[in-house]
C-alpha cells in the first residue's frame, strides 16, 4: 500500500493508532491516502498507467509511484484455443501447427546429482521424437538461410510448410538436403511475391544449379498434385499455390532502389521510374533473352542519370549482383530506344528529367 506523499510544512490530518491495538498484528490502514505534494488536492486526482507501471497525478503529471501491478480482470477467453474445452488456462509455448501430436509433453529440468541427470536423459529418450527433432533442425537451418537474404516471416513459414509436406510424402529420400531446402525457399518466395532470383537462392547452398533445378521441377509438380488432391483449408494444402513464371525486371527494381548503398533522395520515385522503363524494355527485341537482373540494373542506371542522381554501373552492380559490364551492355541496347522508354511527362518543362544527361554507353 502506498504511503502519504505530503509536504512537511502541511499539517497531517491522519488519525493516530491506539497503542493498545498494536499487539493485534498488522492490518491495512485504509485511512491512508496518496496525495500529490504539488497539487495537495483532496480527493486526489490520480491516474494508474498500467502500461508503464506508474501512478501519476492527473492534474500536474507528477509521478507519485512506480511498479504498479495491473489487478484488472482479463476479459479475453482462450477456451476456443483448446478445441472447445472449458479450461481457458494457457501454459507453455504455443503449439506448432506443422508438427503432429498434441505437443503437451512435460520436460524434466536438468538438476544436480547423478540421479537427476539420469532421469533427465531417460525422459528425453522416451518423449523426444527423432523425426520431430530432425524437422526442427531443418527448420532452424531454413530460417537462418532466409534471414541471410532478408525474407519475411510469412515466407519462412511457407518454406517450412512445403518442406513438411515433402517430408511426409518421402518425396526426396536420398536427395541432398540443401537442394530440397533451396527448392522450398525458392517456391515460397514465388508464392509470397518476394522478388528473389534463382541465383540468390542458389548462392545459399553448395550444390549444383542442375540439382536445385531438378528439385524445383519435382516440387512444383508435387505441390500441383497436392492442391488438386486436398480441398481448400486443408492442413496439407499450400494456400494459393499457383505455377508462377520467372521474376520480372520490374519486380526487382523495387528492392534494388530501396538499397541503402545507392542513397537515392527519393527511392520510391526512382523505383517507379525504373519500373516503367523495365516494363517497356520487355517489348524490345534487342533485349530478348537478357536476364531480368541485367534489365532491372540497366533501367535503374538510365533512370538515375535521367533525373540527375547518377549512379555508376559499379555501384548498381554491387546491389544487383551482376557485373558492371553486363549493365553497360544492356544499357547500350536500350539507349537507341530512349524515346520509347522515357515518358514525355518526365521531361521539361513539366518534369525534372533531361535527355542530355543520359550517357552514350
Amino acid at each position: 500500500m502506498a504511503t502519504v506523499a505530503s509536504r512537511p510544512d502541511i499539517e497531517s490530518n491522519q488519525p493516530q493508532l491506539d497503542p493498545s491495538k498494536a499487539e493485534e498484528g498488522y492490518r491495512e490502514n485504509l485511512n491512508q491516502q496518496l496525495i500529490c505534494p504539488d497539487c495537495n488536492e483532496s480527493p486526489p486526482n490520480l491516474v494508474e498507467e498500467f502500461s508503464s507501471g506508474d501512478m501519476v497525478c492527473g492534474s500536474c503529471g507528477l509521478v507519485l509511484g512506480d511498479r504498479i501491478v495491473d489487478t484488472r480482470s482479463e476479459w479475453r477467453t482462450f477456451a476456443n484455443d483448446d478445441q472447445g474445452g472449458d479450461d481457458p488456462s494457457r501454459v507453455g509455448d504455443a503449439g506448432n501447427p506443422l508438427l503432429d501430436g498434441a505437443q503437451l509433453q512435460t520436460s524434466i529440468g536438468y538438476g544436480e546429482g547423478m540421479r537427476s541427470r539420469e532421469l533427465h536423459r531417460a525422459q528425453n529418450r522416451s518423449l523426444h521424437d527423432k523425426g520431430e527433432k530432425h524437422l526442427r533442425s531443418i527448420w532452424g537451418e531454413m530460417e537462418t538461410l532466409c534471414n541471410s537474404i532478408n525474407l519475411p516471416a510469412i515466407t519462412i513459414q511457407a518454406a517450412q510448410h512445403i518442406y513438411k509436406l515433402t517430408e511426409d510424402a518421402k518425396l526426396f529420400k536420398g536427395k541432398p538436403q540443401e537442394a530440397v531446402i533451396a527448392g522450398c525457399i525458392f517456391i515460397a518466395c514465388r508464392q509470397t511475391k518476394e522478388s528473389r532470383t534463382f541465383k540468390e537462392v542458389y548462392s545459399l547452398t553448395k550444390v549444383s544449379k542442375k540439382e536445385i533445378g531438378r528439385t524445383f521441377k519435382a516440387l512444383e509438380k508435387f505441390l500441383q498434385t497436392k492442391r488438386d488432391a486436398h480441398p481448400a483449408g486443408s492442413k496439407r494444402e499450400v494456400v494459393n499455390f499457383e505455377n508462377t513464371s520467372t521474376i520480372g525486371a520490374a519486380d526487382l527494381c523495387q528492392r534494388f532502389c530501396q538499397s541503402h548503398k545507392l542513397h537515392f533522395r527519393n527511392p520510391v520515385f526512382m523505383e517507379n521510374i525504373a519500373k516503367v522503363i523495365a516494363l517497356k524494355s520487355s517489348s524490345l527485341s534487342a533485349l530478348a533473352g537478357r536476364s531480368p537482373l541485367s534489365i532491372a540494373a540497366a533501367s535503374i542506371y538510365m533512370a538515375s542519370h535521367l533525373f540527375g542522381e547518377a549512379r555508376s554501373s559499379k555501384d548498381i552492380a554491387e546491389v544487383a549482383g551482376v557485373s558492371d559490364g553486363t549493365i553497360k551492355t544492356a544499357y547500350r541496347l536500350m539507349h537507341p530506344s530512349r524515346d520509347v522508354l522515357i515518358e514525355k511527362d518526365w521531361l521539361g518543362p513539366k518534369g525534372a528529367g533531361r535527355l542530355e544527361r543520359l550517357p552514350v554507353n
